[in-house]
């Protein structure tokens, strides 16, 4: 039986933070549980950079705690330390329309780095942020290649996504985002 596809996700603390236990009932609890589950079972890795892994130390709930350490112990974790190309940084901030929304690109940059290191693929409930990177791509065209996921949106079909081993479907490339 050929081995099924994996691939390195960068899993933002959003969805650490919202994912609930067995017993959680809110929509959104549920989808980042079974997501998470999900990444586990078809043994894709997730992507940790010490930024990364500082906001889920912050942010996880217990459940997702409990879910770390087991993707740790099956070896299914991947570290990165992004060379923290200031010149890309600054021509992906240098888009926004203001201060807001500067801030709002510098405090979710890290994801991208950790994408553009390894597989490129962020799985996030920030939609503000997922918007803001898709403007940018328009003009920094490293970022029209990462594909951007948000777990607690049936629509986006998350699960069949990570079943069908997380590739940058054109549909979930930053680059490919309508504008909104």
């Amino acid at each position: 039986m050929p081995k099924k596809p994996s691939q390195r996700l960068v899993v933002d603390a959003s969805v650490a933070r919202a994912s609930g236990g067995a017993d959680a009932t809110y929509p959104t609890s549920k989808h980042c549980r079974d997501f998470l589950d999900v990444v586990r079972k078809i043994c894709h890795q997730i992507v940790m950079s010490p930024d990364i892994a500082a906001e889920w130390d912050r942010h996880q709930s217990h459940w997702a705690r409990t879910w770390r350490v087991s993707m740790v112990a099956r070896k299914k974790l991947c570290r990165v330390n992004p060379s923290g190309d200031t010149e890309l940084q600054d021509r992906v901030v240098g888009v926004a329309a203001g201060d807001s929304q500067r801030e709002a690109m510098l405090k979710d940059y890290h994801l991208i780095e950790a994408a553009l290191a390894t597989d490129q693929c962020i799985a996030s409930l920030d939609d503000t942020a997922r918007d803001l990177f898709a403007r940018a791509a328009r003009q920094v065209k490293e970022l029209r290649g990462v594909a951007w996921v948000n777990p607690s949106l049936p629509d986006e079909q998350p699960i069949p996504w990570l079943a069908g081993g997380a590739r940058p479907e054109k549909t979930r490339l930053l680059g490919s985002r309508p504008e909104t």
